[in-house]
């Protein structure tokens, strides 16, 4: 086995492989820094690392397995925490030049579970300024690059996390989702992300109490995204808004022969590339083939969804950043500005009226979510956007036609509007620039395990990404 195939293996494998004492987390640490060494100048993915730190928590690890004494369920794994949580002793900068690389006195909920549980915080990931854009650049960092084709972004705002996972430097990573930001980047590096439904793990206040917010894994099969959920997942003191009992997702699932599945090209408003097009019908067929039923629907929400969504996202999001315009402005990046400006302007009467819409969408969704198992769509209507795309400045053409350049070119935010309801996006495909596609699997509210079961089944129809060389980016 090469130091690449250790990089890339399934994270249940690699601990299968410890407890069997037949690879040591010292190898595996040592393969994944060598690789993100290797990667690191052209992908830029990650801001700070711990790489000695790392290596001596994976010979701890070792001598626990060697022992055989009881180890966590994530023992010994190299984990990517995106650079916007907190880790007490360790600095998160949130992606900006405004935070001084601040040193935390305490530890998030998700990131204390998955250090307790033995899982090694090697690095943290890359996010755009504030987490406030759906790519990966910032004053602070710089451009985050998609390892299948280092010419576009990874998506955002975890797009450090998700292009982690694609070259081969973390074996599983955390992420968070306001509009989209676990799902778009899973998308356009051929992932699997997993959106919870709104209070399935803990978050920081305040935004804890924003139900568009949610902080989820990233992985690159489905069985690591439930490793790494079933950690983070669970009441936490610290966070009211967590649900109780804690939901624990089985590993393995029976077939959907039988299912109905319910399907949208375009949720009725958003113009989808070709290439997407293309992959998103070969997804419905798979699922045709594993013996479930696959029915295009009309969702009757009519237009303005999207422009609803991002009122909500300026009315909280961008007001919590316009305090920092007066003495800051010239220091953020274009993009955090002009979300901090759209805040500052926008009224209350703009916000009530973002939830007068979520209610009429779920008005026709969740009765048709009585009738069909999941609802299956694209994630992203186009594949990707170059690496330095600045919404602020720069344009999005779709099939000819000019779309939305802030969230217009992806499909994810009308779910964080509709957020108890749980959503994973899976790989289906590549387009012609070489960059993945997805799907996303959405589930009645809070019915977890329903994505998961269809995920599986379609990942064990299609084969793993990422497996061997010629399912790798060729970095």
């Amino acid at each position: 086995m090469t130091d690449l195939d250790l990089c890339y293996m399934p994270a249940n494998e690699a601990l299968r492989l410890f407890k069997a004492k037949k690879l040591s987390p010292v190898e595996l640490m040592q393969a994944t820094i060598s690789r993100a060494e290797a990667t690191e100048p052209t992908i830029n993915c990650l801001t700070f690392t711990y790489f000695d730190e790392a290596m001596d928590l994976a010979r701890k690890a070792e001598a626990k397995y060697a022992k055989g004494a009881a180890t966590g369920a994530l023992e010994g794994l190299p984990i990517g925490i995106k650079d916007e949580s907190y880790i007490k002793g360790k600095p998160t900068s949130h992606g900006s030049l405004l935070t001084n690389d601040q040193i935390s006195d305490h530890t998030s909920p998700i990131n204390e579970r998955i250090m307790k549980a033995g899982g090694i915080v090697h690095a943290r990931t890359a996010t755009p300024e504030f987490s406030c854009a759906g790519y990966t650049w910032s004053k602070r960092w710089g451009v985050t690059r998609n390892p299948w084709n280092p010419d576009f972004t990874p998506g955002g705002s975890s797009g450090g996390t998700a292009a982690t996972l694609a070259a081969g430097t973390s074996a599983i990573a955390t992420g968070s989702d306001i509009a989209g930001s676990i799902r778009i980047p899973a998308s356009a590096c051929g992932l699997v992300g997993f959106k919870p439904p709104y209070g399935r793990n803990p978050d920081e206040p305040p935004f804890n109490l924003d139900f568009y917010c949610h902080t989820g894994p990233l992985a690159r099969n489905v069985k690591d995204a439930i490793l790494l959920q079933n950690v983070m997942a669970g009441p936490s003191p610290m966070d009211i808004a967590t649900l109780r009992p804690k939901l624990r997702l089985p590993l393995d699932y029976k077939p959907i022969k039988g299912w109905k599945i319910a399907f949208s090209m375009d949720l009725g408003e958003f113009e989808v590339h070709e290439d997407v097009r293309r992959n998103t019908l070969a997804a419905c067929d798979v699922f045709r083939s594993l013996g479930a039923t696959v029915e295009e629907v009309d969702l009757g929400w009519g237009g303005g969804v999207l422009k609803s969504g991002m009122a909500y996202l300026e009315h909280l999001f961008g007001a919590s950043l316009s305090p920092l315009l007066a003495e800051h402005g010239d220091d953020m990046t274009s993009y955090a500005r002009r979300f901090a400006e759209d805040g500052r302007d926008s009224k209350a009467a703009d916000f009530v009226a973002t939830l007068e819409r979520a209610a009429r969408m779920y008005q026709t969704l969740g009765p048709l979510l009585e009738k069909y198992d999941v609802l299956i769509c694209p994630t992203n209507a186009l594949a990707s956007v170059p690496a330095e795309f600045d919404h602020t400045t720069d344009t999005v053409e779709i099939n000819g036609k000019s779309v939305n350049p802030s969230l217009g070119w992806v499909m994810t935010t009308p779910f964080n509007m509709l957020s108890r309801c749980p959503v994973l996006s899976m790989p289906s495909g590549h387009a012609s620039n070489g960059v993945p596609t997805g799907i996303q699997i959405v589930g009645r509210t809070y019915c977890d395990a329903d994505v998961f079961r269809a995920a599986t089944a379609y990942e064990t129809a299609q084969g793993q990404w990422y497996g061997s060389a010629a399912t790798r980016p060729s970095l």
